[in-house]
């Protein structure tokens, strides 16, 4: 039978996959700068970690944490919501050690410069194994875990979802592999391309479901997540997973109608998501805002990133502008407003929620917590204001009748770079103001666990004796 879930002060195998994720964070954010100040000086640790091995350190860990975290969440939120522990512990702690491990090796070949992949997974694909291995062992975790999906509320769907489209598109995005898809250029941009984007569909499932199940856990009401409009946001993610990646190829001679219908869906689900935020922010009392305050901020930060990232979207699924923007930092901006303004911050939500049950309570750190959320989101908003000017600035460059050097072109934008390094140094501070008392709760608290274990064992033999 299995045993009833409890997750107070445990550090169990969901809480390390977070805390691992929040380091993982941590790295990338120190690597990006690293990238930003290269722009600025060529030079600058040229000879031991170029911007080839820095970029794609920079990529692997933020993706990476994304993984992470997503996975750590669902297992938890999981584990809640059916009230018990997980089918297998061995095999969540063996996902986490092959993870880790990955991991470890990947940014080991990067730092050696051994490549021989492609943009998001820039490593030797023999690396890509162990994670397909890892992925398959959360999924056989969650079905068992769950067991019937009669009746079950939108969150269990998502991340089922997420899970299941991950894989596939995990190992669509090697297809490239085989001779038959390398072999026609456009044919393999158009699968790479597509993958790319059904992926990143695959995790926001997986993050979206948790963030419902956190709003709900926060509300206190149970009805939501059966409601129609939770399963709208299911379905109309599910077409975006499907259909959405168009977007990414309106510069490749493929089929009209995948571009059409890819215009049509691509924004609705951040809409329709943001509307639910909206939703339940209204429906909340002043003392529940209050009672879960960490968490509720990050919600209500991702949300404003929701619809500045969606005004942004909108704008590039024009086909007569996405011409223009395709390949600029206008991309990165819509990137990083993503990964970092909505899915970072929703995991922020999460991991306070998961890791908020510690021997030190966060109110001392009010302050922290307060002045990281307005540096990082304001340092945030200039970084992407200044990618967006930057990307306008190449655009026009690109399109020039007259060419000028690139070197040139990269000298104009400049100062943009300055104020990106800047505002990435500010905003890096801000996220460490945040994760700081997270990572040191549970690191001194597990510490003390330790010490009072050691205690009881040295002071036991004694009481045996006397016992006696």
């Amino acid at each position: 039978m299995t045993e009833p879930f409890n997750n107070k002060q445990q550090l169990n195998t969901s809480k390390v996959f977070i805390l691992a994720g929040l380091l993982l964070l941590s790295a990338g954010m120190l690597f990006g700068l690293a990238g930003a100040l290269q722009y600025l000086f060529p030079d600058f640790l040229k000879q031991k970690l170029s911007f080839e091995k820095i970029r794609p350190m920079h990529v692997t860990t933020v993706v990476f944490w994304i993984i992470f975290g997503a996975t750590g969440g669902a297992l938890t939120y999981l584990q809640q919501h059916t009230g018990k522990k997980i089918y297998s512990k061995l095999l969540a702690q063996l996902q986490l050690l092959v993870f880790t491990l990955t991991v470890v090796a990947i940014l080991i070949f990067y730092f050696l410069g051994i490549f021989g992949g492609r943009e998001y997974w820039e490593f030797p694909p023999v690396l890509a194994l162990p994670i397909v291995f890892g992925w398959l062992l959360f999924l056989i975790n969650f079905i068992k875990s769950t067991g019937s999906l009669k009746n079950q509320p939108v969150y269990v769907w998502m991340w089922l979802t997420g899970i299941v489209f991950f894989l596939f598109t995990f190992l669509e995005s090697y297809l490239w592999i085989f001779p038959y898809f390398r072999s026609n250029i456009i044919n393999d941009m158009t699968v790479q391309w597509k993958s790319y984007g059904s992926m990143v569909g695959s995790w926001n499932m997986l993050i979206y479901g948790s963030s419902i199940f956190l709003m709900e856990k926060i509300s206190g009401n149970k009805n939501y997540s059966h409601s129609p409009i939770a399963f709208a946001l299911y379905f109309t993610g599910l077409f975006n997973l499907m259909f959405n990646w168009g977007h990414h190829i309106y510069t490749l001679p493929t089929y009209h109608f995948i571009q059409y219908i890819s215009y049509a869906v691509s924004m609705t689900e951040l809409f329709i998501f943001g509307r639910i935020i909206l939703l339940w922010k209204s429906s909340l009392s002043a003392a529940l805002k209050l009672a879960h305050h960490i968490a509720y901020r990050f919600l209500i930060a991702a949300d404003v990133w929701i619809f500045l990232t969606l005004f942004l979207a909108i704008i590039m699924s024009v086909p007569a502008i996405n011409l223009y923007t395709h390949g600029t930092h206008i991309t990165v901006a819509h990137t990083m407003g993503a990964t970092i303004g909505i899915n970072s911050f929703l995991m922020l939500a999460i991991a306070f929620d998961i890791l908020h049950d510690t021997c030190i309570p966060f109110a001392r750190y009010e302050k922290w917590l307060r002045r990281g959320n307005w540096i990082a989101n304001i340092s945030l908003f200039i970084f992407w204001s200044s990618l967006i000017i930057a990307g306008i600035l190449k655009a026009k460059w690109q399109m020039r009748i007259v060419k000028i050097p690139f070197a040139d072109m990269m000298l104009q934008l400049r100062p943009l770079f300055i104020i990106l390094f800047i505002s990435g140094i500010t905003m890096t501070i801000g996220f460490l103001y945040i994760l700081f008392p997270l990572v040191k709760n549970q690191l001194i608290c597990q510490l003390k666990k330790l010490t009072h274990k050691d205690n009881l064992k040295e002071n036991r033999p004694s009481e045996f004796i006397t016992g006696n």
